[in-house]
């Protein structure tokens, strides 16, 4: 069968979409790629928080998808909006990478070792918010490009540190200047960080049916169960959201975070469950109750709705 895959430009985007191509290839399919250029893409000079655009690193591929200009879309899954439309669906998520955030440094071992009023980079509020309540001193500056351009601006001395994705570094074989490994109770990461996404057109049987063995049953329980509990919490990329589920002996274990930008607030909470649905909802409910509504709608600018305790 041939197939063609829609993917961004970014040396980490086209690795991901080489890495399926490669395993399609092995199951004897024809695959090209093509490069679409995203909002997200265009737009390196502005924090993504103050953006605020959803989808503005799928939108165009997702058109692609729509026009049948590509036959599938590789996404990194926390860049999917968690509402997808009617004309998509996620046919596989292949098996996910260490979603944890690492500290990047040419300087120092950690978080604890950066000095004080310490210039960290990063464009993420999640993390800016998560870095704040550990270190209330660090001066945090934004941060874009991809992960050669990160990491070259760090090395030049922009920054005393920088936080990343591991699985990107991973991925990118780029790990000479990882000094720490944040643990997820310390710094919660992003729904979907370190997963994959396979796009496609709905009801497409055919292309579903040649990337059905890419699925992995855990990772999708995992993400699955994220995604519920950032869309129950409204899930825009503007409020500081984390959310983290590991799957084991049939069982779902869920970290989540809701704070607020300035990290004056965290709220973390955790749960177990065998339904990633309802297991991601109950913790973003709970969330809710302790306080996270009011952080939301501060942020939003919209009340956001606060279930009744029985």
């Amino acid at each position: 069968m041939r197939l063609r895959i829609g993917s961004r430009g970014s040396q980490l985007a086209l690795w991901q979409a080489n890495h399926i191509a490669g395993r399609l290839r092995e199951r004897g399919h024809e695959v090209e790629i093509q490069i679409i250029h995203t909002t997200g893409d265009k737009i390196t000079d502005v924090a993504l928080a103050k953006v605020g655009a959803k989808g503005m690193f799928t939108k165009e591929i997702e058109e692609a998808l729509d026009d049948k200009r590509v036959d599938l879309a590789v996404h990194s899954l926390k860049d999917l909006p968690t509402e997808l439309s009617h004309a998509f669906e996620i046919a596989a998520i292949p098996a996910r990478e260490d979603p944890r955030d690492v500290l990047c440094s040419t300087k120092c071992a950690s978080i604890d070792e950066l000095p004080k009023n310490a210039r960290v980079g990063t464009s993420s509020l999640r993390r800016e918010a998560q870095l704040k309540a550990l270190r209330s001193d660090l001066q945090i500056h934004p941060l874009r490009g991809n992960v050669d351009t990160r990491l070259r601006k760090l090395e030049s001395g922009d920054y005393d540190a920088i936080i990343l994705a591991l699985a990107g570094l991973h991925r990118l074989r780029k790990i000479e200047f990882i000094r720490q490994i944040l643990p997820v109770e310390l710094m919660c990461p992003a729904a979907g960080q370190g997963a994959l996404a396979i796009e496609i057109r709905a009801q497409d049987k055919d292309a579903r049916s040649a990337l059905e063995f890419l699925d992995d049953h855990a990772s999708r329980a995992e993400t699955e169960c994220e995604r519920a509990l950032l869309t129950r919490l409204g899930g825009g990329c503007q409020v500081p959201i984390g959310a983290n589920a590991k799957f084991s002996q049939g069982e779902l274990h869920l970290q989540a975070v809701v704070a607020s930008p300035d990290g004056s607030e965290v709220l973390r909470e955790s749960a177990s469950g065998k339904d990633p649905k309802l297991l991601g909802e109950s913790v973003a409910e709970a969330l809710l109750q302790r306080g996270g509504a009011s952080i939301l709608e501060s942020v939003y600018g919209t009340q956001i709705p606060v279930p009744q305790q029985p």
